[in-house]
């Protein structure tokens, strides 16, 4: 396994433990707590962009790391 192949295999398994703890820790308790149809929905949905802005966040951060490391070392 090459080193490109390595990193891809981490951060796939990076992102579904990522996956997953959002998934347990927010949106099944969100679901659990509504028992209308629509409300459902609209929790799946503003998890969704609670999603979005955690991978953004993650993304810039992550680009900025990525851009300041040479002055780090």
């Amino acid at each position: 396994m090459s080193n490109t192949q390595l990193t891809y295999v981490v951060a796939g398994g990076c992102g579904l433990i990522g996956l997953v703890a959002f998934i347990t820790l927010v949106l099944a308790p969100a679901l659990q707590s509504h028992r209308r149809p629509w409300e459902r929905v609209a929790v799946i949905v503003l998890s969704g962009y609670v999603f979005a802005a955690f991978v953004g966040v993650g993304v810039v951060l992550g680009a900025w790391i990525v851009l300041q490391w040479p002055n780090w070392f």
